[in-house]
């Protein structure tokens, strides 16, 4: 149960409703590693499907039976190919069934796989090659393998490189030194079965191997962070996720995100440990996978939600006007339903003074009716036509959810648990739970798991309700960062509380209810985050700029609030013919500067602005700079509110 002390700290052990989700999942309660789960589930649900890729080439489609044999031809062959316990394969390529069955093949040896998507920048992968001491290498494509142009002494370094898409033979492998021929995943395939024939293959390693993956992570250098994770951290997640959906065998998962990502990747652990049968998608087969699918559940994240309520609203705008008056009026009640019913239930963040709950309850009842038919007539078409009419719960994490978003989505009957977490937390440290969904929280932390609000500066910790640093403690907390003591010892201290750089409070409750972001990365609603720094560097050298920050947390894309240079905007607004208080110019502005981000080696295409805003100077003066001339981020966000919401508006 929950143990809330006067201040604000919550040790979780679960509540009565955690105890019966958590009673079943004791299935998996006796596995000491991730890798030992597969076996049991081919066991269990034999030849029913596991995992679908309709868009892959060939389509691939794999039943639990397969998934299985799949995984342990991967592993002889990895084995066959020199791998060993303890060591590190680097694993770069995009969602698909070969993707886990490497991955699942690299732990059953006892080694682990350092993950990153096939699109990131080939210095960033290289980077991940050495730094995480990659002894094998793992890509989607022989392009993605010319394009990475590893040095020798990397090349040197791998005993083998496996392409999953090609056939052997397409890249054309150096010539010189002990350099690795690649091989294709048919072949990787066949070296394992010829293994195994010989009697040659070594048998899983059962003792508990600490190290089971590395994720990177953005750091403030620019240079991202291993985020070593352990088997247990895995588990943790694959046991606990329970309390927030209880999925049945057989139901259907769309998968969009990037499955290397630490939030999908547990959650695809956790459906498949429940007998689902998932379906890869990309962003552009989305819309016709959700009609052709018509998944119980979905993993995504703000970004999503936000697309699919943009086009809900797009299809109302074009609908006759009293088509329009009709659904338009049906929403407005529905919301007004949940609203009062969630202020009946005390399932808001704060009581509204002026309403108690037995007149919450009173509203309620009046809205009944109309809501009641609208969900029997008007909602189950809405749901059937965004998310193909099956899904009914559905997990949004990587970023706060707009509360618009979220009451929509109630609105007309789709359940939105919103989890929160980080990669360094496996990730996810709290979650929505439907007995308990206060929206406008990131919900209560996962059975295990202790949460702390402190003074950012003091480290005190601090009542209940009071906003200050979020640190976390539990089971799914990394044990430090790759060969990185100091930075490891800026957000771990010596009891286990890591530091999330986020800021937020406790409710009695024990729910976590964020406000923003202690340090300076961004983390847009798609999920990606965002290191500034290094952009407004690019940016401040800019003839143009005196001064500039960029914003963006939890938008859709980023924007910048500039201090101009004023001779040299002059003269570029003459250049354009356009008089210095032009929305053009704005525009024109935006556009020079997403050119200069885009010239970066290394440029994302996340690293483009939505949006520019001209402000006031930031100083020591106003408060907005330190006296090492830091700026003071909150600070300038709070000034310039008005003009932050001005460059989403347009």
């Amino acid at each position: 149960m929950l143990r809330l002390t006067t201040t604000a700290e919550v040790h979780w052990r679960g509540s009565r409703q955690d105890q019966q989700a958590l009673a079943q999942r004791s299935d998996w309660s006796h596995l000491t590693r991730l890798d030992q789960l597969w076996d049991g589930l081919a066991q269990r649900h034999g030849d029913a499907p596991a995992l679908e890729a309709p868009h892959a080439n060939p389509p691939q489609n794999l039943s639990y039976r397969e998934l299985q044999a799949g995984i342990a031809a991967a592993a002889a062959g990895f084995a066959a190919l020199g791998l060993e316990a303890g060591d590190v394969v680097a694993l770069f390529a995009e969602n698909g069934p070969r993707w886990l069955q490497a991955d699942q093949g690299i732990m059953r040896c006892g080694a682990a796989d350092a993950v990153r998507g096939s699109a990131a920048p080939a210095e960033e992968l290289r980077y991940i090659v050495d730094d995480a001491g990659a002894v094998g290498l793992v890509v989607e494509t022989a392009a993605l393998l010319q394009r990475l142009e590893l040095p020798a002494e990397q090349l040197q370094r791998l005993r083998f490189v496996v392409v999953l898409q090609d056939e052997p033979g397409a890249p054309t492998p150096p010539a010189a030194g002990r350099q690795p021929v690649p091989i294709s995943w048919g072949e990787l395939l066949a070296r394992g079965e010829q293994a195994r024939a010989a009697g040659q293959l070594q048998p899983p390693v059962e003792a508990e191997a600490d190290l089971a993956t590395i994720l990177y992570t953005s750091g403030t250098t620019g240079q991202p962070k291993g985020v070593p994770l352990s088997h247990a951290n895995l588990l943790h997640q694959l046991r606990t996720l329970g309390v927030a959906v209880n999925p049945r065998p057989g139901d259907r998962v769309l998968s969009v995100l990037p499955i290397w990502h630490a939030y999908e990747r547990s959650a695809e652990y956790f459906l498949l440990s429940c007998g689902c049968r998932q379906t890869y998608t990309t962003l552009k087969q989305l819309r016709s996978d959700l009609q052709a699918v018509r998944p119980h559940y979905l993993i995504s994240v703000p970004r999503l939600w936000e697309a699919l309520l943009s086009g809900f609203e797009d299809a109302l705008a074009a609908m006759p006007a009293a088509r329009q008056r009709l659904i338009g009026a049906a929403l407005a009640n529905s919301r007004a339903w949940c609203l009062a019913r969630r202020r009946a239930l005390d399932l808001t963040l704060a009581p509204e003074p002026s309403v108690t709950r037995l007149a919450a309850a009173a509203l309620a009842l009046l809205r009944w009716p109309a809501h009641a038919l609208a969900c029997r007539l008007i909602w189950p078409k809405v749901r059937g036509q965004l998310v193909g009419g099956r899904l009914r719960t559905a997990i949004s994490g990587g970023g706060a959810l707009a509360m618009h978003v979220d009451g929509f989505f109630e609105a007309i009957g789709i359940e939105l648990l919103v989890g929160y977490g980080l990669t360094e937390t496996s990730p996810v440290l709290s979650c929505r739970r439907r007995w308990c969904n206060r929206r406008g929280s990131s919900g209560q932390p996962l059975p295990g798991t202790a949460i702390r609000i402190v003074d950012p500066e003091r480290r005190t910790t601090l009542a209940v309700g009071q906003r200050g640093l979020v640190l976390a403690q539990g089971p799914q907390v990394m044990g430090g960062y790759l060969g990185k003591p100091e930075a490891t010892a800026k957000v771990l201290d010596a009891e286990g509380w890591f530091d999330t750089g986020d800021l937020g409070c406790l409710l009695a409750d024990g729910s976590l209810v964020l406000s923003g972001r202690a340090k300076d990365t961004i983390v847009l609603s798609s999920g990606e985050n965002i290191e500034p720094g290094p952009l407004e560097e690019c940016l401040v050298a800019c003839v143009l700029v005196e001064q500039v920050m960029l914003v963006g947390q939890d938008r859709k894309a980023l924007g910048a609030l500039v201090v101009p240079k004023a001779e040299a905007l002059a003269a570029f607004a003459a250049e354009q013919g356009l008089p210095l208080d032009a929305p053009a110019l704005l525009k024109a502005l935006a556009s020079r500067f997403n050119r200069r981000l885009q010239d970066r080696p290394g440029a994302r295409a996340d690293e483009r602005l939505a949006g520019v805003a001209l402000v006031e100077p930031f100083s020591i003066e106003n408060g907005l700079l330190t006296q090492t001339l830091k700026q003071r981020r909150d600070r300038i966000a709070a000034r310039d509110r008005a003009a932050i919401d001005a460059i989403y508006a347009r």
